[in-house]
């Protein structure tokens, strides 16, 4: 019997890549976002692929709208097995140069989005006793950069959020699965309609990744009961720096960061290029940009998802160095 999957910001990027990657086990999936015609392209791509398609125009800053969308795919598709946060929005700027309005939607869609989200699908699952809640996290929810305050500020409240919310799961009893997909930089379509108020179009940090990484990662989060799972080398660097030496990201962020974001191109604006109060109604696919310099393939997301392989292959590297070293000393 196939899976009833919920996936929110599955219009465009990795919630579109998501929607395929499911649609290949033949998924049921209801796919909520607020363009009209990238829903409508996602849907075509899930049929071709051997899923079924149920298309949610959600604004899933409005708790009403998320409710009412919950409700519509399991009166069409049937209980609700696994629901995916993805939806997002964000802000290219400094800090001061962001307008309050601005600031409070690009969080209601990025974090409030992922409350309303886990609310619904929680509250079905935990009458069920049974269900998976994914969370697209970010490597953002443990170290802020510079020109993303919304976003970064919005992906650490999800991290405390879900974990709070996890232990409330635990202290019940219930059979409900939470995982957080914690990831880099991707080509997304995130790039062509974000809001930017910067000279230059924007790029994510290198290196980044083809959304069909995160995807494969969200996918298999949804089915092996792992509370986090890390996608991207930098990723895990930013992690690991921050709890080494936080003053030094500091210094190195505020020397590379601003230009790391901005490619060489003055930005093709225009009303199309900006998403953050009404969508972009075009069909842009699940790709930005990037396809020449974005990764196909992450080997630490590999590896993070088999670590028992990945712990023998470090025993294997330190038994062939120690063996080396003996042999020096003789």
């Amino acid at each position: 019997m196939s899976d009833v999957v919920v996936i929110t910001g599955a219009s465009g990027g990795i919630g579109r890549a998501t929607a395929r990657r499911f649609a290949q086990d033949g998924a049921k999936i209801a796919l909520l976002a607020r363009g009209q015609a990238g829903l409508e392209g996602t849907a075509k791509e899930v049929e071709e692929r051997g899923g079924k398609a149920l298309v949610l125009p959600t604004d899933v800053s409005d708790a009403d709208q998320v409710e009412a969308a919950a409700r519509a795919a399991e009166d069409e598709l049937g209980p609700i097995d696994i629901w995916v946060n993805d939806a997002m929005a964000t802000i290219y700027a400094e800090f001061l140069d962001i307008e309050p309005d601005e600031y409070r939607r690009a969080t209601d869609v990025t974090y409030h989005g992922m409350v309303w989200g886990t609310r619904s699908a929680l509250k079905r699952m935990a009458e069920r006793n049974r269900g998976t809640i994914v969370q697209v996290c970010s490597a953002m929810s443990y170290r802020g950069i510079p020109l993303q305050a919304p976003y970064c500020g919005a992906k650490a409240a999800c991290k405390n959020f879900t974990e709070s919310v996890i232990t409330e799961i635990i202290h019940n009893g219930w059979d409900v699965h939470v995982s957080m997909v914690q990831l880099a930089g991707f080509n997304t379509t995130q790039f062509t309609w974000g809001r930017t108020k910067l000279p230059k179009q924007t790029k994510p940090v290198p290196p980044f990744y083809q959304p069909e990484v995160a995807a494969d990662a969200i996918h298999w989060a949804a089915y092996h009961k792992r509370r986090q799972i890390f996608v991207g080398m930098p990723t895990v660097l930013n992690i690991l720096g921050e709890r080494i030496a936080p003053w030094f990201l500091d210094w190195y962020l505020a020397k590379t960061a601003f230009g790391s974001q901005m490619t060489k191109q003055p930005l093709d604006g225009g009303p199309s290029h900006d998403n953050l109060f009404e969508p972009v109604d075009e069909d842009r696919g699940a790709h930005g940009p990037f396809d020449e310099k974005a990764h196909a393939h992450s080997l630490q997301t590999t590896l993070s998802k088999h670590r028992r392989l990945a712990g023998s292959l470090a025993a294997g590297v330190g038994a062939a160095a120690t063996g080396a070293a003996l042999l020096r000393k003789r």
